[in-house]
């Protein structure tokens, strides 16, 4: 099938070769499952992806979503409505939910690389199942038996759909803030009003019910996080037959209209206008923000990944359209006024650029596949190698989610550039990948929160520095199993990396025994661009070991000893070959950055925390 949306084969490479996510074999809950389950599940994600998902995307965001004023219902895009069926029906809902409540069991890894396609073929009808598939976690997680046995069967085939439902007017980035209440009913049920914002999926008709989550504080409780619970309230009540019953006190009061993502509604909605809206308990009073935060490591990792497909897409069709667009003479021929036309990627500068796109997609491939194994790994194993991955989980979420959406603004940007005048166009697709890749940055805590996360709780506040031992001992370990097949000037940036990253957290942990907290706050951001930088960079390291290893496999061949003239016909041999090519570049014409990072943040600049908000004197 034609797929300008993500590469195949380099899936199955960081799944299998890289990864060997079929390791998890070993455990209990995988047994019964083999790569070929893997292989049938990653073509039937591909298959849905292209034929149903892709050729409705353009049209979902000419149309967009509906909200009619007088009813308070929202439509999405009626072309929607077929593609939702298809991936409801093959079970990619819950494909790594449990199998008792009608999920597939898959690892996370692998659900992950199915999504990876979805998202890429169409990211707003994706997030809908993404929200339904959180929302399910949350449920199966902290639900009664009753609750779970109402719910996920429901949720998980796509007959139901789910929401998360915290912000609010005054209540955004400080979720404490919540001012939605909840008044305990004699029948053990609580009465819930208040206003959430901002709610993606919050009023839809690919369901027959819709399954809000919300943030609220019983009354009574004291205020700030530690009194809010969790509920769940039903747009409709069930019957006793598990079937949509009553209209619960609910509405949609209006919709967002945004740059993107115009697919899925982003709403307002109202819980108990006429003090008739019932939500039900989730889990124990007071635990809303640790049952939530639970949630927030998978559901980070969904964010990053969409960052991810984004780019891919750009970038897959970027490199298509360069293939095919005449535009000029070949660098060589400049002063032949005979020579002919050339595809624009016979250019050194278009070269570049998609080499670079291609770069960053693969690092972001490989990292967020890598985070996917170890939530798979900590999930299952007792030992120390799930207490390591639950090390490197902790600090790799926030650089993913961060990482991964800052750099699809980029790489969508650069993809609109190759393009040209016609990359500005509706014409083209890649423009909406662009204006849809940018709320991933804002969703799911701002990535400056995020760099605060990662800065301050996972690293300056952990205090053995357990996060960041793993991090380093397995960057060691990259790094001295490349030194037996890769140059040295492509292992000594990223070991330079690591003693560069000491002096950073060293400088930091100074500044905070000092007392110097803002200062610290200001240089978060910097400090979570260098990290994604190293974490890209130890990826790209990793590949060239193996994909030198694997290209000698094929070949017979050091990596020295191949061209792309002696192996042009030999398509593996290729693709391990560009592998090797584009963590070249990677690591020798774009980590260099990481250095500049670190002077910058080394260099303590005093203009930012001495001025403050003073530098700006003429706001309103």
């Amino acid at each position: 099938m034609s797929n300008l949306l993500v590469d195949s084969r380099d899936v199955r490479y960081v799944l299998f070769e890289m990864l060997e996510v079929d390791s998890c074999l070993q455990y209990e809950k995988f047994s019964d499952q083999d790569q070929a389950l893997y292989e049938d599940t990653l073509r039937l994600a591909e298959q849905i992806s292209v034929e149903q998902f892709y050729p409705v995307n353009s049209e979902g965001d000419r149309v967009g979503v509906h909200f009619d004023n007088k009813l308070g219902v929202v439509t999405v895009p009626a072309c929607f409505q077929q593609p939702y069926r298809a991936i409801s029906e093959a079970g990619f809902i819950g494909v790594s939910a449990d199998p008792a409540f009608g999920g597939l069991g898959l690892p996370l890894s692998v659900s992950v690389a199915c999504k990876e396609y979805f998202c890429a073929a169409n990211g707003c009808l994706t997030f809908y199942t993404l929200l339904s598939g959180s929302a399910a976690q949350l449920v199966y997680s902290f639900g009664s038996k009753e609750q779970k046995q109402t719910y996920l069967p429901k949720m998980l085939s796509g007959k139901w759909s789910g929401t998360m439902c915290l912000t609010e007017p005054n209540a955004g980035s400080d979720v404490g803030n919540v001012k939605t209440k909840a008044v305990r009913r004699e029948d053990g049920a609580y009465e819930i009003t208040g206003q959430k914002i901002f709610i993606s999926g919050g009023d839809h008709d690919l369901t027959d019910n819709i399954v809000h989550m919300v943030l609220a504080r019983i009354e009574g409780d004291p205020p700030g996080t530690r009194g809010l619970s969790l509920f769940i309230v039903p747009k409709f009540i069930s019957e006793p037959d598990g079937t949509p019953g009553r209209r619960n006190d609910v509405v949609c009061t209006g919709i967002e209209e945004k740059m993107g993502i115009h697919g899925l509604s982003t709403c307002a909605l109202a819980f108990g206008e006429n003090n008739s809206c019932v939500g039900y308990l989730l889990g124990q009073e007071r635990k809303g923000m640790r049952q939530m935060f639970k949630m927030m490591n998978e559901e980070r990792l969904f964010v990053g990944l969409q960052g991810l497909s984004c780019s891919t897409a750009a970038c897959m069709h970027a490199i298509a359209y360069a293939g095919t667009r005449l535009q000029g003479v070949h660098v060589t021929g400049m002063l032949d006024p005979n020579a002919p036309q050339v595809p624009i990627i016979e250019h050194p500068d278009v070269v570049r650029m998609l080499l670079w796109m291609k770069s960053y997609v693969e690092g972001m491939r490989m990292l967020t596949y890598f985070l996917g194994k170890n939530l798979d790994v900590e999930a299952v194993d007792q030992g120390e190698k799930g207490r390591e991955a639950k090390a490197l989980t902790e600090l790799l979420i926030p650089l993913c989610k961060a990482g991964n959406t800052d750099a699809s603004w980029l790489v969508t940007a650069e993809a609109i550039q190759v393009y040209g005048g016609y990359g500005y166009c509706r014409d083209y697709p890649v423009e909406q990948y662009a204006r849809d890749c940018k709320i991933l940055s804002i969703v799911e805590g701002t990535n400056g929160i995020q760099s605060v996360d990662l800065l301050m709780r996972k690293i300056l506040m952990d205090p053995d520095e357990r996060n960041l031992n793993v991090f380093r001992k397995l960057t060691k370990q990259t790094v001295n199993t490349a030194r037996e097949a890769v140059e040295e000037v492509y292992i000594t940036p990223v070991a330079r990396g690591l003693v560069e990253l000491d002096k950073m957290v060293g400088f930091l942990k100074a500044r905070m025994g000092q007392g110097k907290i803002a200062g610290i706050f200001a240089q978060a951001t910097p400090f979570q661009k260098a990290m994604f930088l190293l974490c890209l960079g130890w990826m790209h390291l990793w590949n060239l070991s193996l994909a030198a290893s694997q290209l000698k496999k094929t070949t017979g061949r050091a990596v020295a000893d191949c061209s792309f003239e002696n192996i042009r016909n030999d398509s593996e041999a290729c693709f391990y070959y560009n592998k090797i090519m584009t963590s070249r570049f990677f690591i020798a014409a774009e980590f260099p950055k990481f250095f500049a990072y670190v002077e910058s943040i080394l260099n303590d600049e005093p203009a930012l925390k001495a001025a403050g908000s003073d530098l700006f004197p003429d706001r309103p």
